[in-house]
């Protein structure tokens, strides 16, 4: 079963779905996760193949916009700030730890590319996690972006913000830049699968989705580095899921950082690219099912 839920994040309303297994007995207490998407990206853009599958393994699951995008509350749309990301991702644990069919001890975190970050930040100093799931995830902004960029993309990045850090203070204005665009057109995800994925998928089944993103969000993000406290998530149980194709996630970075994490761990590594997880085969089932095996075997049934 999939019912519509909302629950407040800094005064605003973050919206989502919540899925109940429908073997669940009245009285019963069953685990959870929390899951959002990536950057920019909105929840109908594939994450209900992953909650479907968890929610049939036994796992209630929470799935939700942010602030700001989709169809959760916040002015300016497309502001994509770390620090707010990370305050809806625990108030959505808080939230989900309230329901009356689940176990609040028994809560996992997912995240996928830049949520895929965040759980990584998450369950390094919010013990609620008992288990995580980063799938192709962010592990160092500027790192990725002046690996992909070169220092040329780097040096037009900085001068962007700081012209837009002038305009802010001289004005109320609100500069923007597109999150994909045509191969040699300025955008966040310059990378020719980003702009045929994103646009793809908006066009069949994310309507809601917006191509922007604020100047602002960019400074936020590039100074943000998930993992730098990827030893302490240990002992929580981490699974890391690593695209060796990916084009926006060096893959060096990821080993990189993998290595550093403490056990228990699994590091799985599927020979795809950055969104062929989410619904092109065999890679989606692969993950999906690896995601569930180990939430199902570190939380429960």
């Amino acid at each position: 079963m999939r019912k519509d839920i909302e629950f407040t994040s800094k005064g605003l309303k973050c919206r989502g779905w919540l899925y109940i297994p429908d073997n669940l007995a009245e009285g019963d207490k069953a685990p959870a996760v929390v899951m959002a998407h990536g950057l920019s990206a909105v929840k109908e853009m594939f994450l209900p193949n992953y909650a479907e599958r968890f929610c049939n393994a036994g796992l209630v699951t929470l799935v939700f916009d942010f602030r700001f995008l989709g169809e959760s509350e916040g002015e300016p749309a497309g502001q994509i700030f770390p620090v707010e990301q990370l305050e809806d991702y625990r108030n959505a644990i808080s939230c989900v730890a309230h329901q009356p069919e689940v176990n609040p001890d028994r809560i996992g975190a997912w995240g996928s590319s830049f949520s895929g970050g965040h759980v990584l930040h998450l369950a390094a100093f919010d013990r609620r996690i008992k288990a995580v799931v980063a799938q192709v995830p962010n592990i160092n902004t500027w790192k990725s972006f002046i690996k992909l960029q070169g220092r040329d993309g780097w040096d037009m990045t900085l001068g962007m913000i700081n012209t837009d850090r002038a305009s802010r203070y001289q004005s109320d204005e609100i500069n923007y830049v597109p999150v994909v665009a045509p191969e040699g057109e300025v955008a966040l995800l310059s990378t020719s699968d980003s702009y045929e994925w994103f646009t793809k998928t908006a066009e069949s089944i994310a309507p809601n989705w917006i191509n922007k993103v604020t100047l602002e969000s960019v400074e936020k993000m590039i100074e943000y580095d998930p993992t730098n406290a990827i030893e302490l998530i240990s002992p929580t149980p981490l699974l890391m899921i690593i695209a060796e194709n990916d084009s926006l996630i060096p893959v060096e970075i990821a080993r990189e950082a993998a290595d550093r994490a403490g056990e228990p761990k699994e590091i799985m590594i599927v020979k795809c690219g950055h969104f062929d997880v989410y619904e092109t085969e065999p890679w989606h089932s692969q993950v999906a099912s690896g995601a569930t095996e180990w939430f199902t075997a570190h939380l429960g049934k």
